[in-house]
């Protein structure tokens, strides 16, 4: 199987991290559409496309071994100067409803270990995700 896309790559990462506790939330599957049609990343990407890559992701999902070779895969299609943003993307997709839960941070820890980026990166990706999503109450 070929490599996905740059897109397609950090699109999975945030469908894998939604995924991971077996309930992709309506916030979630929001969230995503929104990184998607908002961030800088993707304004070359057809976000007609997100439904069909998302669906890709789940059915490669279901195959047996497929989480670590599609973090391994997703790290190679992505350029290394951008591991941050995806890791940004896919920890969005987890800060979204404020309640990381322990499967979202197993998949967000494999993650981190694919990518190319210091530990202080992913700490200050994380840090403000979480102030992003805070609210007064």
């Amino acid at each position: 199987m070929p490599l996905p896309t740059p897109h397609e790559a950090i699109i999975y990462l945030m469908v894998i991290t939604s995924a991971a506790d077996r309930d992709m939330t309506d916030l979630e599957l929001s969230r995503i559409g929104e990184v998607v049609k908002s961030w800088p990343i993707f304004a070359d990407f057809d976000p007609d496309r997100l439904v069909a890559v998302a669906r890709d992701c789940q059915a490669l999902l279901q195959k047996p071994g497929s989480l670590n070779k599609m973090l391994t895969d997703a790290a190679r299609a992505i350029p290394v100067h951008l591991h941050d943003t995806a890791y940004a993307a896919a920890f969005e997709v987890a800060a979204v409803d404020l309640e990381m839960r322990m499967e979202e941070a197993r998949v967000l820890q494999m993650l981190r270990a694919h990518l190319e980026a210091e530990p202080e990166v992913f700490g200050a990706v994380e840090r403000a995700a979480k102030a992003r999503h805070r609210t007064l109450t």
